[in-house]
């Protein structure tokens, strides 16, 4: 037993590798919930403005795997915060008079906005009028970016601090707004974000695709089809673009971390474009390299001869993980290049009217499901390695800020979390695919949740006032179902 306890990292290692676990369980659901609540949004505003009912069965469809996923990160959030405390408390109280109001601010805004809307959102459908409940979705939504940008404008400001003064070794604020608007902050919010609408747009349309391929659920997944398909031939150059002044960024403030990502060792003019390559630390070198002259410079300088300062610009204790930098960018990029071939396939079979026919663009919609997380996922460890080994950016190292706790202690709590999160995971696995495989309700199911709504607005149309409906659901609603050929 001694000799395993010897054998353990030492507590500064396993410190971080239990918060990188813990953020990395936690942001797949927040990339879920932040875009699909747009979408859930969008959803229930075309119903109020077409009346077509295959909207509304988009809307409650997608309540249940929202409601799951929202929980899922609020718990999973939770435990982040404790964790500043536990594991890095000299951190919490240098850069606690920083942190910490932004923090709160997200708790006292989004989250509370969240939270004071989501139960209207979910069971006020027979409580409220139909616009009010769109009042209270679009809330939702809203609260869930309102989040993001709180928690964008800290993480932001550990890589580009700004807007502060240190005495006594503790930071404090000289200006809010440098704080909040700090030079890498929009660029991180726009990308983020982005990433949130893309991973949701996947997942929209990883799923309709599936019913399509069943050949189940045909109207309500060509609507959530052509929709998400519409959203990533734009989303995805888009995100492209964002991507290209985020990394101009990066550049300009973080080169070192730059340098990580292209695993350029030595300061060079017309660098190459390393494709693959075993980034070597020891030897500070690249093995079995595969590049292209001159792009590197070229994307990150927009000059082919541009200059990139290398790794050997510092000294090897001011460098982050090569290895782990440069194939998580790799992983990143690969993904987001699967996602503009998917919207671009979309695009041209619609072109075509094959849209919902093309075998081929089904499977690969339906292979591409987990693309946005892991996209995500990787992108983060990409910035948050790339930091390493600084907390606050040049300013304070993370191995001078962990608790003085005994190694074995943080071993422990971290297989608890390993056991506690997968069993969580999976568990949300396997609700997510028994609600999938179930499918939405049919339209008359769907219009007869609302039955008995009391409240309804009298210059809406009969299908959109349910308490005027009756069993029969009306003539509207039959020649609705005449014209789409249901049944």
């Amino acid at each position: 037993m001694l000799d395993i306890i010897a054998a353990l990292p030492d507590s500064a290692m396993l410190s971080r590798i239990q918060f990188a676990f813990t953020i990395s369980y936690h942001i797949m659901f927040p990339t879920i919930t932040i875009g699909l609540s747009l979408y859930m949004a969008f959803m229930e505003g075309m119903w109020l403005k077409t009346q077509n009912p295959a909207y509304l069965q988009q809307v409650k469809f997608w309540a249940k795997p929202f409601a799951i996923t929202f929980g899922m990160g609020v718990v999973s959030g939770v435990v982040l915060s404790y964790e500043f405390g536990t594991n890095f408390s000299k951190f919490s109280e240098v850069v606690g008079p920083v942190l910490a109001p932004l923090l709160a601010y997200e708790v006292l805004t989004a989250f509370f906005l969240e939270a004071g809307f989501l139960g209207i959102m979910l069971f006020g459908w027979n409580r409220v009028t139909p616009k009010v409940h769109f009042i209270a979705t679009c809330t939702v939504a809203m609260g869930t970016v309102l989040s993001s940008f709180w928690i964008l404008a800290a993480n932001s400001w550990m890589h580009t601090p700004a807007g502060y003064e240190i005495i006594d070794g503790v930071f404090h604020v000289t200006s809010w707004m440098e704080v909040i608007f700090n030079p890498s902050f929009p660029y991180r919010l726009a990308h983020m974000l982005l990433a949130t609408f893309l991973s949701a747009s996947l997942l929209f349309a990883g799923v309709n695709a599936y019913y399509l391929l069943k050949k189940r659920h045909i109207e309500f997944a060509k609507i959530g089809f052509s929709t998400a398909m519409i959203a990533i031939v734009i989303l995805a150059p888009v995100q492209i673009l964002v991507g290209d002044f985020h990394g101009l960024n990066v550049a300009h403030n973080q080169p070192v971390k730059l340098a990580a990502m292209e695993a350029v060792w030595e300061t060079e003019k017309g660098a190459p474009l390393v494709l693959f390559a075993w980034p070597d630390e020891e030897a500070e070198q690249n093995k079995f390299e595969v590049a292209i002259p001159k792009v590197a410079s070229l994307l990150i300088t927009h000059d082919m001869d541009g200059e990139i300062p290398g790794l050997n610009e510092v000294d090897a204790k001011d460098r982050p993980p090569v290895p782990v930098v440069f194939f998580a960018f790799r992983i990143m990029l690969a993904l987001g290049g699967l996602m503009l071939l998917l919207g671009l396939a979309g695009l041209y079979t619609r072109k075509t009217g094959r849209l919902y026919e093309s075998k081929p663009l089904l499977m690969f919609s339906v292979a591409m499901i987990p693309a946005g997380v892991i996209a995500t996922l990787a992108g983060w460890y990409v910035v948050e390695v790339g930091r390493q080994p600084w907390l606050v950016q040049g300013l304070v190292r993370t191995v001078d800020v962990i608790s003085p706790l005994p190694a074995s202690m943080v071993a422990f709590t971290l297989g608890l979390f390993v056991v506690v999160y997968t069993t969580l995971f999976f568990t949300y696995i396997y609700f997510m695919r028994k609600l999938i495989l179930k499918g939405p309700m049919s339209v008359e199911e769907t219009l007869a949740t609302l039955q008995g709504n009391e409240f309804y607005d009298d210059d809406l149309p009969a299908t959109l006032n349910p308490a005027q409906v009756d069993i029969g659901y009306s003539q509207e609603l039959s020649t609705y179902l005449k014209d789409k050929g249901e049944k």
